[in-house]
């Protein structure tokens, strides 16, 4: 089988491509830009990418068999087209869940504890300039007792539910279908009862966009909200308003609608508040879940090679 890497750097510089290599011929390319990508699939029997978009532009004529995405979501390919054209496309899943809850809980911490300031505090020497033993500015709260809204309850979310459970917080959820559990509430009481919610939704036609004004608008004025899933789940204008606006106690944010992160985005415009926080979308990208999902994507290839329908979108 000739398989081909279309944009290695997005798993890291120090990934392992060896479980690929002994499935046959490999060739891996750092990073591919969209219109290098027809010219670079042809002739390829599997193509493995992450971010890359896949559709009839660059897979018509290509002879592709198979398309292994880097990852659980796959919006950046054109399904329909995979079906109609009898290419097979497949993703790993729960490979990054600890990764994911692990960041998504740091934030959280950052969030409502204001590390950064009590860092600053002593690393600037105003600590040892001020006489004073303790310095408690700014004031920051217990997690214990706290309503934490999880949204979206599949794996990552139930990881993180966990996690919350052990702060001592009470936790309530939304999920597509609900499971009858008094803790399983609509959209709308989450947005207003809780004290931290937190994003955990695959992007779809009914989930972008979904976290707009109207829902943020109904958040208390302590609590703070974090998205590790999608940008595209928000309307970003709107939450960077309500942050700038402090109408919430604060945001943070791993992932975004345009990647990398555009230099015109709203987010631009509250950066530097300390109530807001950034990062890279990196939340899956622990070492241990990059390695699982390298051996997983050759697991799936293998799959189907052997005629099996492991992790098969179509």
């Amino acid at each position: 089988m000739k398989i081909v890497v279309l944009d290695a750097l997005t798993l890291g510089e120090d990934m392992d491509f060896s479980p690929l290599e002994e499935l046959g011929e490999l060739t891996v390319y750092p990073s591919s830009a969209q219109n290098e990508v027809a010219g670079r699939i042809k002739g390829f029997d599997a193509v493995v990418f992450n971010k890359i978009k896949m559709n009839r532009e660059n897979l018509e004529g290509s002879g592709v068999k198979l398309l292994c995405v880097t990852a659980t979501g796959y919006d950046n390919i054109d399904i329909d087209y995979c079906r109609k054209s009898g290419i097979a496309v497949m993703n790993v899943v729960n490979y990054s869940t600890d990764s994911v809850a692990q960041l998504t809980v740091g934030l959280v911490l950052e969030l409502t504890m204001h590390l950064r300031s009590y860092f600053e505090y002593v690393q600037s020497g105003k600590y040892s300039k001020s006489g004073v033993a303790n310095h408690l500015i700014p004031v920051f709260c217990e997690l214990s007792g706290k309503t934490w809204g999880v949204i979206g309850m599949g794996a990552i979310g139930k990881a993180v539910a966990k996690i919350a459970e052990a702060f001592g917080c009470k936790v309530i959820y939304t999920r597509n279908t609900p499971d009858g559990n008094e803790a399983c509430v609509g959209l709308l009481e989450l947005m207003r009862k809780s004290d931290i919610i937190t994003v955990h939704l695959p992007l779809t036609q009914n989930t972008r966009g979904i976290l707009d004004e109207k829902m943020l608008s109904l958040m208390k004025e302590q609590a703070v909200i974090v998205n590790t899933s999608r940008g595209a789940v928000f309307d970003e204008a709107a939450l960077a308003k309500a942050v700038k606006e402090r109408r919430i106690a604060g945001a943070a944010v791993d992932v975004f609608s345009v990647e990398p992160l555009p230099e015109n985005h709203p987010f631009m415009e509250i950066k530097d508040m300390p109530n807001f926080l950034m990062t890279p979308h990196m939340a899956w990208g622990a070492y241990e879940a990059r390695c699982r999902l390298v051996k997983n994507v050759a697991l799936n290839i293998k799959a189907f090679s052997d005629g099996r329908m492991d992790n098969r979108i179509v």
